[in-house]
């Protein structure tokens, strides 16, 4: 009898370690996801920060300004439930502005275009890689938060569930190529 107790505390202790590991790895997972975001995030910012500071140089045709400046601006201000599709609107707005290389051309000839040309690409190129690092984050947390072991014993107390970060952010060409 005493032999089966002990054997029944040696796998309950085996067991609640192991519970206890995937809890941790589950918290870490949820940390690396926080992080992944906020360097989204800050990409964001940066892009719309600079279409917006290229909008109002001066440098873009009126019409052009207007569209680039309004997305970056909508972009900036959006709430979080809006957020994506401001992002979206954004490199929409890139996009339509930068489609032709003569724009590219103009704006590098302007008086510090070079650098706003150069910053700007260097905000579209890193957005997407951050977009996919922060979904990957999400990817995995999802998996290991659908094991039947996590849901049933709870282990990720009330985190809410991670949601992935869906935007257009395809980089315009003509930017990305001449700048490149």
């Amino acid at each position: 009898m005493t032999a089966t107790l002990i054997w029944i505390l040696v796998a309950l202790v085996a067991i609640g370690v192991y519970l206890s590991w995937t809890a941790g790895r589950l918290d870490r997972l949820h940390a690396r996801m926080d992080a992944a975001r906020a360097a989204l995030d800050a990409q964001l910012l940066r892009r719309a920060s600079v279409a917006q500071e290229l909008a109002t140089s001066g440098v873009l045709d009126p019409a052009a300004s207007i569209v680039l400046y309004e997305a970056a601006h909508a972009a900036r201000q959006a709430e979080e439930e809006q957020r994506e599709v401001a992002e979206s609107e954004l490199s929409q707005a890139l996009r339509a502005v930068f489609e032709d290389p003569a724009q590219v051309e103009a704006v590098r000839d302007a008086p510090g275009g070079e650098e706003a040309a150069r910053e700007l690409a260097e905000a579209v190129r890193r957005v997407p890689m951050a977009r996919r690092f922060h979904n990957d984050a999400v990817g995995a947390a999802r998996r290991l938060r659908e094991h039947r072991k996590v849901r049933w014993f709870r282990l990720a107390g009330h985190a809410p569930f991670p949601l992935a970060f869906e935007m257009d952010d395809e980089p315009p060409a003509a930017l990305v190529e001449r700048v490149s």
